[in-house]
């Protein structure tokens, strides 16, 4: 199998576990891996002093985290980044479909307990997917 593997991330040690997965599955399948970090408002944050201001919006602020998450994961396949907007689960399915995914890599936090019942990523990931979708165990991550 080629093509390509999304896998979606924020700043928890649950996605960098499932960012590892995703990218130990790539290097398996001989894909490409593509990493995403969601935002879902317009938010823009105004920093520094005098003449010396940087903007930063919510978009650039998702960037950054896909790919910090991206280049910590070496050089084993070719991965690419991006933000998305949206609520977590439907920024995935988008990019995915952006992208022509062939598989969804999700982590499995909030699959237990109350996360169950209130519905999770993964679980609406798993749902409403265009593709396969794989669940990476990351109990033990955080």
């Amino acid at each position: 199998m080629s093509g390509i593997i999304v896998v979606g991330v924020d700043e928890s040690g649950t996605a960098k576990k499932a960012a590892e997965s995703a990218r130990d599955l790539a290097a398996a399948l001989n894909a490409s891996l593509h990493v995403v970090s969601a935002f879902d408002s317009d938010r823009t944050e105004v920093v520094g002093s005098g003449s010396d201001r940087l903007t930063v919006t919510a978009f650039d602020a998702a960037e950054h985290v896909a790919r910090t998450v991206a280049e910590s994961l070496g050089e084993d396949v070719k991965v690419t980044y991006s933000g998305a907007r949206g609520r977590p689960a439907d920024a995935l399915i988008q990019e995915a479909i952006r992208v022509e995914a062939r598989v969804i890599v999700v982590g499995n936090r909030r699959m237990q307990g109350i996360g169950r019942v209130l519905g999770s990523v993964a679980n609406s990931v798993a749902h409403n997917a265009p593709c396969d979708v794989y669940i990476a165990n990351t109990y033990d991550a955080d």
